[in-house]
């Protein structure tokens, strides 16, 4: 009796030990499951909630089993939070180890050279993905929301593309541009040349996003700059267009009239001496490079054509006739510095 007994446990045994390696063999077994599969870990997901997930998906067919699996190999504490696509043909394991990776579904988001806050306000809106964090875009409210080093949120941000993940927020895209903003700024300025008379990094950054709204060749940015900076270094208001339009705020509708330039406002530079208080839009690397290395030939004035470019004159005789032969051609208000 005694020997069928332990025959038959032995037979148990030997049962359980077959079960327990067809069940480990089939954890890396492709899976059954036909179409693609998007499948979101959320902060605070369990593996009991993911394994149900998956079985709710048709992915597999026993939480339970997959459960016990997941935790005999110790998963349960190392999946990330993120949005995952599971391309089918993918196991058990496939799926665990691509959970605990953290290579979650990325988006792109792109801020642009030029913006303002405003337009980077209204591109954050059409990412539904983006979890909006961001109380005010006030540009106050917000350098002191994102507790920036400045009080002004305005031209604090470096234009490219960034990726975010399901689930991040819109403060965390903006601390990384604000970051990347710093790290190129600090660059620049450790490059800045005697010609420079900008006296600060955040000085190069005003001056920086006005050649910015200035020009879109790239060829004339070191011009530009360098008419700028003569301008400082001689006392002469800088007198530049864009400015005015950032002082006018949601009162310009698209013209600048006379009365405009007359009017005070800090950021009015036919009025007040020296840069505006604040940068006015986001700065390329290559405005900022153009900042801090002007370059000087002597021009104290420049002039739109019409496609773009502009003509540099050293005497305000040169400048006038430069207006008539192209200013004057376009439309009545319209000026250039």
């Amino acid at each position: 009796m005694l020997k069928r007994i332990t025959w038959l446990s032995g037979l148990l045994i030997l049962a359980a030990l077959g079960t327990i390696q067809y069940l480990l063999a089939s954890f890396k077994q492709p899976l059954v499951y036909t179409n693609p599969v998007t499948l979101e870990l959320a902060q605070g997901d369990n593996l009991s909630i993911v394994v149900a997930k998956l079985q709710d998906a048709g992915v597999i067919e026993s939480a339970r089993l997959a459960s016990l699996l997941g935790r005999y190999y110790d998963y349960d504490r190392r999946l990330k939070v993120g949005e995952y696509e599971l391309p089918t043909g993918l196991s058990l394991y496939d799926i665990f180890e691509l959970l605990s990776s953290g290579r979650a579904v990325q988006y792109g988001i792109r801020l642009l050279e030029g913006w303002r806050i405003k337009e980077i306000r209204d591109e954050v809106g059409r990412h539904p993905k983006l979890v909006a964090e961001i109380q005010s875009w006030d540009p106050e409210a917000l350098a002191a929301e994102l507790g920036l080093d400045v009080a002004n949120a305005e031209g604090q941000f470096f234009p490219d593309t960034y990726f975010y993940h399901k689930g991040m927020s819109d403060k965390q895209i903006l601390l990384a541009a604000n970051t990347r903003l710093k790290g190129v700024l600090e660059t620049a300025w450790q490059s800045k040349t005697a010609e420079a008379v900008v006296g600060s990094p955040y000085e190069a950054l005003i001056l920086a996003s006005i050649v910015e709204k200035e020009t879109g060749k790239a060829e004339e940015r070191d011009l530009i700059s360098g008419v700028f900076n003569l301008r400082l270094a001689k006392g002469m208001k800088l007198q530049t267009d864009p400015t005015v339009i950032y002082g006018m705020g949601d009162a310009y509708q698209g013209k600048i009239r006379r009365k405009h330039l007359l009017e005070a406002t800090p950021y009015n530079t036919y009025v007040i001496p020296g840069l505006p208080p604040t940068p006015i839009a986001l700065s390329s690397e290559a405005a900022i490079q153009a900042a801090v290395k002007p370059r000087i030939e002597g021009y104290l004035y420049f002039v739109a054509k019409g496609d773009g470019s502009h003509v540099f004159s050293k005497t305000l005789e040169e400048h006038n006739e430069a207006v008539k032969a192209y200013q004057l051609k376009r439309k009545a208000d319209y000026r250039s510095h």
